[in-house]
């Protein structure tokens, strides 16, 4: 079993599709996640509560992964009331394109959210920090380089079987 848990904060139920994508991400690694939701701007003390259960439970490391789209007070306010390390992944919004990334991406000083755009890697961080405490879950994230990497080569050699030119 591994030692640590990713909460996963959506802002709205909205947002529970592209959270589910990085539960199952996580889940690939056996990591642990809860999904919980919360809003910076509606539920701001339901989000404190939420934190302070947690920091009450710091018997094993901790990542949280904020999803919000729009104005992302989320993860600033969920990194300003914590120690452990915030993953802030936005889902992308048809409505306003990239523009929401912005207020992610910028944050206050002594606000030091992560932005991860893609739902599997901002679990793939989550795995890799945690495993900074955990080996069997780090020759996990190997494996998972490894077969990345090996899929390369066999497209590769797969490509110039073909004499490398169409």
């Amino acid at each position: 079993m591994h030692r640590g848990i990713v909460v996963i904060i959506m802002g709205s139920k909205a947002d529970l599709p592209f959270a589910q994508k990085i539960a199952n991400a996580l889940e690939t690694f056996n990591v642990p996640f809860h999904l919980r939701i919360a809003s910076a701007h509606k539920s701001v003390q339901h989000l404190l509560d939420i934190l302070r259960s947690y920091e009450r439970q710091r018997e094993q490391p901790l990542v949280y992964i904020t999803v919000a789209g729009r104005s992302n007070a989320l993860s600033g306010l969920v990194d300003a009331n914590t120690t452990a390390p915030v993953i802030a992944c936005p889902p992308y919004s048809d409505h306003f394109a990239d523009t929401d990334i912005f207020s992610s991406l910028r944050m206050p000083s002594g606000v030091a959210s992560m932005v991860v755009l893609e739902p599997a890697n901002a679990a793939l961080a989550a795995a890799k920090i945690l495993a900074l405490n955990d080996d069997r879950l780090t020759k996990q994230v190997q494996a998972f380089q490894e077969k990345a990497t090996t899929q390369i080569l066999k497209d590769d050699r797969e490509l110039n079987g073909h004499g490398g030119k169409r």
